[in-house]
């Protein structure tokens, strides 16, 4: 492969801001749910490379065969991999396709397969773009993509903030995660935070079922590492929903004590069946092995289900909140059996086509 910029190369990133800002000098785009793609492609030969530069290639046999297809001889392109089903990005079932057998991959781009969208370009023919302000590299990006059809896609801007909010309202209900803000004139730097991402936030009041302990504590020393949360389900079983883990050293030592009396065996704990049987950890059962697991000391501390806690989420993946969720306070008036699946706030639904640059070819 002989191109302007070769691997690896560490994709920019972005800081998390509260509101879509309003200020003058700004593209705003979708934030895409899946995963972060470089594509490096000379002649036939096309490799993808992942947000800390791992290949992908393997992975998307068919993301690689339309590319080759439709994009320009030579370049180098900055965008995300991504699942959709019924006109939703689907997040759980992307990750399947990080397996190690060739056979289900196969199956899989048979069955769910992933499409491309882009959204920077780094090179085109013979020339580096990364000097060149966004602005212009966003020119030679829809240059790239003219011929762009099928699963590839090319992610649609505007400076308009009243527009970007707009987006931001109603592309959740495709199962997108916010906005991007990028600074018109700002250079392509890697592994710098030149972006802004604004994303949804929301809380929910959750039952605290048993914690982890933490990587460096000891037996003399017990340090708590995050928190295992649960709802109540519409049968009255606890779900185990997600962690909670931004904690000090001195609050985790603290966490400990105070959790103490809430202990329990795992025999007498609603999650106590589950530790007999499920190994392969299909809907990620806390103290289970998973492929993304493996190696990892998962087990748990049970506690009675007695304490509530509100928590900050960006949004869902299934049943489970998406990312690690933050603690907010403690809810002693909050009475556990009442926290359920019912409280959280469902987006309406929106169809993905419409985020797509409307006239293009499909």
């Amino acid at each position: 492969m002989d191109l302007p910029v070769l691997p690896p190369v560490l994709p920019m990133l972005a800081t998390s801001v509260k509101a879509i800002p309003t200020r003058e000098g700004l593209s705003f785009e979708p934030k895409w749910d899946g995963f972060r793609c470089l594509v490096f492609k000379d002649g036939d030969e096309v490799e993808l490379a992942s947000r800390n530069t791992k290949p992908l290639t393997r992975y998307f046999p068919e993301v690689v065969a339309q590319l080759r297809e439709v994009l320009p001889e030579r370049c180098v392109l900055d965008g995300e991999i991504f699942v959709a089903i019924e006109g939703r990005l689907e997040f759980e079932v992307l990750q399947e396709r990080i397996h190690p057998a060739a056979s289900r991959i196969a199956m899989l781009a048979d069955k769910t397969p992933a499409q491309y969208v882009a959204f920077d370009c780094l090179a085109l023919g013979e020339e580096n773009l990364m000097g060149l302000p966004f602005k212009d590299r966003r020119a030679h990006l829809e240059t790239a993509l003219a011929e762009a059809r099928g699963s590839i896609h090319l992610t649609r801007t505007t400076t308009d903030p009243v527009e970007a909010t707009r987006w931001f309202e109603q592309f959740e209900g495709a199962g997108l995660d916010g906005v991007m803000a990028k600074p018109l004139d700002a250079r392509y730097e890697p592994n710098k935070r030149t972006m802004m991402k604004i994303k949804h936030t929301r809380t929910a009041d959750v039952v605290v079922a048993g914690y982890r302990l933490h990587k460096t504590s000891t037996p003399d020393k017990p340090l708590l590492g995050s928190l295992l949360l649960g709802l109540y389900d519409a049968q009255g079983g606890l779900q185990h929903i997600g962690v909670s883990a931004s904690f000090t050293a001195a609050r985790r030592a603290e966490l400990v004590t105070q959790l103490k009396p809430l202990e329990c065996p795992i025999e007498e704990h609603p999650w106590g069946a589950w530790a007999g049987w499920a190994i392969a950890n299909p809907g990620r059962v806390p103290g289970t092995q998973s492929r993304w697991s493996a190696g990892k000391d998962l087990s748990f501390v049970p506690l009675r289900p007695d304490l509530v806690v509100e928590v900050g989420y960006d949004h869902m993946e299934g049943r489970r909140f998406r990312h690690t969720a933050q603690f907010k306070r403690w809810r002693p008036d909050r009475d556990p059996l009442s926290c359920g699946y019912d409280q959280l706030d469902e987006p309406v639904s929106y169809d993905l086509g419409e985020v797509f640059i409307p006239g293009r070819k499909r």
